[in-house]
């Protein structure tokens, strides 16, 4: 009776796997988060060995033997490994998830029972980074940049001049840009809709508000060519002062000055001194727009 009830469930066991064998599992995991691909458990009692394997060009290995108790790991990157004991649940982990851990996975398990196989299919979701702009001429721009897949863009209020463009990178992912012009004064305001698996999000703008920005250089120009004015005026005075102030030593009393051209020196009695002359002209000489902040 025993063993009658040994067969059933030998049986049973391997109906299950056959039915698990034959569907293809596909996963889709955000990138970032953590994937899990799942593979039949095996009584540790019938369990011989559990492989997973990635086709790919380098193809990637991850083994485990159970009667020496032993995992090897082959061309896989850290990040993968068995989410638990592999000889009670051989289930693959991978944290953090990336871009290029796409692909298909096979795990075999080799039993007392005979050998088993499963397939998963991982895809790897990356969300886009949305933006909301406007131009010159009050066109509003929304970006959903290096989505995968590509985003969905709608517009509130919806309009027939919107337009849309797409531009497809080399590691799968896609960036959408969406075009909509201001066209009903009474509705300033415009509302992009991103829809993507990873999320969902919603930006405003008020277009009339960017139309005014363009005001703000007309208004500011005034007000730097008064200013201008004033530093002009202010270096007239300058240049004024300083001219009156050397007219002023020009014509006042000489100053002896004793210099090596004229040194006083003993002479005759009746020979009068000689004094430098200085002149209106040999004051403004060497006097330039450079030197105006000298000596003042």
């Amino acid at each position: 009776m025993a063993q009658t009830w040994s067969v059933l469930a030998a049986l049973l066991f391997l109906i299950f796997s056959l039915v698990e064998g034959s569907a293809y599992n596909i996963v889709n995991v955000e990138a970032g988060h953590e994937a899990v691909l799942t593979c039949a458990s095996v009584s540790k009692l019938y369990l011989i060995m559990v492989t997973w394997e990635k086709k790919s060009n380098t193809s990637c290995s991850l083994a485990y033997r159970n009667d020496l108790n032993e995992t090897r790991k082959l061309n896989c990157s850290e990040r993968m490994m068995w989410k638990y004991t592999p000889d009670r649940d051989p289930a693959l982990r991978i944290y953090p998830v990336n871009l290029s851990d796409e692909g298909n996975y096979t795990c075999e398990i080799a039993s007392d029972m005979g050998n088993f196989h499963f397939s998963s299919s991982l895809s790897v979701i990356v969300p886009p980074t949305v933006t909301l702009t406007s131009d010159k001429s009050r066109v509003a721009v929304c970006q959903a940049a290096a989505g995968k897949p590509a985003a969905k863009i709608s517009w509130i209020p919806a309009s027939n001049n919107s337009s849309e463009e797409e531009f497809k990178h080399g590691n799968g992912t896609v960036t959408r840009v969406s075009y909509i012009g201001w066209v009903n004064s009474t509705h300033t305001t415009v509302t992009c809709l991103v829809t993507h698996p990873a999320l969902n999000q919603n930006l405003s703008l008020d277009l009339s508000y960017s139309s005014s920005r363009l005001h703000y250089p007309l208004v500011a120009l005034p007000a730097s060519v008064a200013a201008m004015s004033g530093v002009g005026v202010l270096l007239c005075l300058i240049f004024t002062c300083r001219a009156f102030r050397l007219r002023k030593l020009a014509h006042g009393p000489p100053v002896p000055v004793a210099t090596e051209n004229f040194r006083s020196t003993p002479s005759h009695k009746n020979t009068p001194e000689v004094n430098p002359h200085v002149s209106e002209e040999n004051i403004y000489q060497n006097y330039g727009a450079g030197n105006k902040f000298m000596n003042y």
